[in-house]
């Protein structure tokens, strides 16, 4: 096995997470805050906007199971790399897209997805592309989030719509 993180902002992050828990070769799933100045900042101080930092997901991967590529095509699927600090009614610089790489290589295989996201969508992906930086996870309850409330108001009207987009759109990267 050759394990390998990747840390992924997409706006909210039950929604990032919900969806690669059921991925094929993702080996763990972490709810988190990344690519800002505070130190651990909590969740409230995220959502105030003063921090810099993004959601994001941090995921380890069995890179022989699943390629950094495949993972990378799912989130351009699952969120709208076109809007700039926001995604749908989620708005702060805390939902802007963006990919943090853990490694050099892999900063060059998002170059390429981006390059083709950028094609599909007429040039409008405004993600992000930099190194994890000042990474913090966040707090227990954003663990597992939407697995553990699937019937909170956000979590049906949101969050369940974007997994079952992956559901429908990647059936054969779906865990057993």
């Amino acid at each position: 096995m050759a394990r390998e993180l990747i840390t992924l902002g997409g706006g909210c992050f039950w929604c990032t997470e919900a969806v690669y828990q059921q991925v094929d070769g993702v080996l763990a799933v972490e709810s988190g805050y990344s690519n800002g100045h505070t130190r651990n900042p909590s969740y409230q101080q995220v959502c105030g906007g003063d921090t810099g930092h993004n959601e994001v997901v941090r995921v380890e991967f069995d890179n022989e199971r699943i390629s950094l590529r495949e993972l990378l095509e799912i989130f351009f699927t699952i969120h709208d790399p076109t809007t700039l600090n926001r995604q749908g009614a989620d708005v702060g610089t805390q939902y802007r897209s963006g990919i943090y790489f853990h490694e050099p290589a892999q900063r060059e295989v998002a170059l390429a997805v981006i390059e083709e996201a950028n094609a599909a969508h007429r040039g409008r992906v405004v993600t992000e592309l930099q190194p994890v930086d000042n990474y913090s996870r966040a707090e227990d309850y954003h663990q597992r989030y939407f697995q553990k409330n699937p019937q909170q108001g956000y979590c049906a009207a949101v969050v369940a719509p974007k997994v079952e987009k992956f559901r429908k759109t990647f059936k054969a990267r779906l865990k057993a």
